[in-house]
């Protein structure tokens, strides 16, 4: 679909205002149609969550961010448009806007993610780039995070079939040693941001970029990674989104690679060359062999089923232990839309916080 451009600024500033996520903002666009109406209700809506004075996005904010993201070469995508990633689209709690530079068909194609260690072992390097160059000789394309040690010898391997995705704005290197890295991803390949232009990478925002990988792709497979690692956290995503999950085993000595084996344990396939991920995903059908994670139910607002529940009833009910809204819909005794707004209501006034698998909180 096209935009005309009062709606695509008004989408932008939606996204921007505080306490609005993927979430609530599909349930806003989902309730008001537009984002104009959205933006002008979001004060009143904030006011049934017990916030007072809720002022959305400055537009001067908005136009200066516009600005910065032409001044960098780059585009937005907006997720209803028509060459937005379909597999993206289906991953939990999508972005709704990106900025991107590049080659945006790449991500059209079949995506493999690859990621690991920071650290990583010169052999584990020599693997990935192997790999990835391998890969794209079998027609997939290589998504990866730009991170030191794996993802930039996947990048190094894969060019230009490779998407980097990044956790700061799309005008933003990170790591600064991957400055000529990350450009060449942009001219040559595809780079997406999900940060407003100018922001740099701060630790909340890596898990987010993590999904943005994992969903882009249908499987992802990890080279070398400790287990307390941002790897597998990427991992587990891609097996909640029903995407393959595959690891390359290790020697279990070595302590940058044990992530691997439990991930292997725990479910992923083990794979040791290209050949194998290719018999794994060619023709996916969406059903994985691997099985490190349950899929996670979604929710969607349906304005159809709403009626009056005041969101502090459902205040009332949460605690700071997340709980399913399925189980806020069968103790309220309401209907699927009353809770839905409640809970809307309540995260635009700051005092919700989501969580994976459509669980929700109080925040601290």
């Amino acid at each position: 679909m096209s935009l005309d451009q009062a709606e695509a600024f008004a989408r932008i500033q939606l996204l921007r205002s505080a306490n609005i996520g993927p979430v609530s903002y599909a349930q806003l666009l989902g309730r008001f149609g537009t984002a104009r109406e959205a933006i002008e209700a979001l004060p009143d809506l904030a006011a049934r969550g017990a916030k007072r004075n809720y002022k959305p996005a400055q537009r001067r904010r908005i136009e200066q961010e516009v600005e910065a993201t032409r001044a960098a070469g780059a585009r937005y995508l907006f997720h209803d448009m028509a060459d937005y990633p379909a597999l993206l689209r289906a991953m939990d709690g999508a972005p709704p806007i990106v900025t991107y530079r590049g080659d945006l068909s790449l991500a059209a194609k079949p995506c493999v993610a690859m990621v690991g260690a920071r650290n990583a072992s010169a052999a584990a390097v020599k693997l990935a780039r192997d790999l990835a160059r391998d890969l794209v000789a079998e027609g997939f394309t290589i998504v990866s995070g730009l991170a030191k040690g794996i993802d930039g010898a996947s990048h190094e391997g894969a060019l230009p079939a490779t998407i980097g995705v990044i956790a700061s704005g799309i005008d933003i290197a990170y790591p600064a040693q991957h400055a000529k890295l990350q450009e060449q991803v942009a001219s040559e390949g595809l780079l997406i941001a999900e940060e407003a232009p100018g922001t740099e990478p701060r630790g909340q925002q890596f898990p987010k970029r993590n999904r943005i990988i994992a969903g882009l792709s249908l499987g992802t497979l990890v080279v070398e990674a400790a287990p307390k690692s941002g790897s597998l956290i990427t991992a587990r995503l891609a097996g909640e989104a029903g995407r393959e999950v595959m690891a390359v085993p290790a020697h279990p000595a070595d302590a940058r690679a044990q992530g691997c084996n439990q991930l292997i344990r725990e479910g992923a396939v083990l794979v040791q060359n290209a050949a194998d991920v290719v018999e794994l995903l060619s023709g996916f059908d969406g059903k994985p062999r691997s099985h490190v994670n349950e899929l996670a139910n979604g929710f969607a607002f349906d304005e159809s089923d709403d009626d009056d529940l005041a969101s502090g009833d459902v205040a009332d009910l949460l605690s700071l232990a997340p709980v399913g809204v399925d189980e806020l819909v069968r103790q309220t005794g309401s209907t699927t839309g009353a809770v839905q707004m409640a809970l809307l209501e309540l995260e635009i006034a700051g005092r919700l916080q989501r969580h994976a698998g459509g669980r929700v909180s109080l925040l601290t």
